[in-house]
């Protein structure tokens, strides 16, 4: 028999001392932790008990007895079920203070890094309506199809219609394109099954330009009638120029399918960095705060530190967004990207800004380098841009054997961060200060860009 110091569906009043990384609150029973969403550190909560386990527990507030001073009202409780904007009950600078706090535990902790400056958070004036993306699933809820998200951890839909973390237009076409699929009986997808036919609407915005892409993620092609449904959606919203269908015939978790159908316009829209055009397909990597973006490319030219002499590798680069800003200051940019598409993406972006001192290669850059160096290219700055599970082992042993001038390391998950700074570190390379980035306010998600410089 377990004795823990609480049981389950016990009512007990807490004192919240911290926040997990995912932005919940920590109380401590007799040392026993347990974890409590929509909790603060500072607060006397009375909360029940949901559920014990070996290590810890989880707990859920009933009444807020001592409310702490960084809590402010929220927008819609239902964004705490469903998870799309965890620390939207936590003041704005207190949101910047956990991120930059994130980031100093991992470099302590996992780098071993203590030393390291690591900068206050850059965040927004307005951190709200900034996303530029959205994948609304839609479902079958009181005989009708609906729009909005899943309950944390279930495919149970919640019905939204407004999302404040989006650019409220795209919550404005989500809400017609419902009404349409509504008006010609549209079946939604039902999961359990497999059967209906709409899964998801995905709708991108350019910020600067205005441009609205719509895809319709449907079971099967047929999506009938689509001579009434295209006009009707090009009537509601005249800035679309790009519609969509994108089938997935399986029963899966994964959004996008490998067919696509274009049902009007091409398959891409337009949006501007710093002036730039980029060409975005809707299969494309794009980051979805665009006002957050330039204040991140900002930070990496400034680390960069370009005298237009240098060669620039852009490894990760995707549709060639930073490899192109940097262009202008460097001798030449050698981006390279696993993604084949994306880097044919990034050479039609640099034709469409006439650059003409831009390279983009499909393939792995652990082993575009050393050919690289085999052709007498030397890299001076290596920008990377990882996805969430970091560095490859492999890439990292490249860097160290390229030994270029400066890595300008572009992060979205600070514990892969710490891990690979360590290694860089351990293989002759100096981490001068790390720039976390809020490119997602309200949530827990933490941008981050660092300077390392061979010694």
């Amino acid at each position: 028999m377990n004795n823990f110091p609480v049981n389950k569906n016990e009512t007990i009043e807490v004192d919240i001392i911290d926040l997990t990384h995912e932005g919940m609150g920590v109380a401590k029973v007799d040392g026993y932790p347990l974890f409590i969403e929509n909790a603060l550190p500072g607060e006397k909560i009375e909360i029940k008990v949901l559920k014990v386990g070996k290590s810890f527990g989880y707990g859920k507030v009933l009444t807020i007895l001592k409310s702490s001073e960084d809590r402010v009202p929220v927008k819609d409780a239902n964004f705490t079920k469903v998870g799309i904007s965890p620390l939207q009950h936590l003041a704005y600078g207190a949101q910047l203070t956990f991120k930059t706090d994130q980031v100093k535990n991992v470099m302590q902790r996992v780098a071993k890094l203590p030393d390291v400056p690591v900068l206050g958070t850059l965040g927004m004036n307005n951190p709200w309506g900034y996303r530029n993306k959205a994948q609304i699933p839609v479902r079958k809820i009181d005989d009708k199809l609906q729009t909005g998200f899943f309950r944390k951890n279930s495919h149970d839909l919640i019905p939204l219609e407004h999302f404040y973390i989006q650019d409220p237009k795209i919550d404005e076409a989500v809400i017609k394109i419902r009404d349409i699929m509504r008006r010609y009986s549209i079946k939604p997808y039902n999961e359990s099954d497999n059967t209906g036919n709409l899964r998801h609407i995905v709708v991108r915005r350019g910020y600067h330009t205005g441009e609205m892409m719509i895809v319709l993620i449907t079971r099967t092609p047929k999506l009938f009638p689509t001579s009434k449904i295209i006009p009707d959606i090009l009537e509601a919203l005249p800035e679309v120029v790009s519609i969509v269908q994108n089938v997935n015939a399986k029963k899966t978790n994964v959004i996008f399918g490998d067919e696509t159908i274009l049902l009007h316009g091409e398959d891409k829209m337009i949006d501007t960095i710093f002036g730039l055009k980029f060409e975005i397909s809707s299969r494309s990597f794009y980051q979805v705060n665009p006002q957050q973006t330039e204040v991140m490319y900002n930070k990496v030219k400034e680390y960069a530190a370009l005298t237009g002499e240098e060669i620039v590798v852009d490894a990760y680069c995707g549709i060639g967004t930073i490899g192109l800003t940097l262009a202008k200051d460097a001798k030449h940019v050698y981006g390279v990207e696993v993604i084949e598409e994306a880097a044919k993406n990034a050479e039609s972006n640099a034709k469409l800004n006439d650059i003409t001192n831009a390279t983009f290669t499909a393939g792995l850059a652990e082993e575009a380098l050393p050919r690289m160096i085999e052709n007498d290219i030397k890299p001076d700055v290596v920008i990377v841009d990882p996805p969430r599970k970091g560095l490859e082992a492999s890439l990292v042993k490249t860097l160290i054997e390229t030994k270029p001038k400066r890595i300008v390391y572009v992060s979205c998950n600070p514990a892969t961060l710490a891990r690979d700074l360590a290694l860089l570190v351990e293989g002759g390379f100096e981490v001068k200060e790390v720039q976390p980035v809020d490119n997602f306010p309200q949530t827990t998600h933490i941008e981050s860009v660092s300077l390392l410089e061979r010694k």
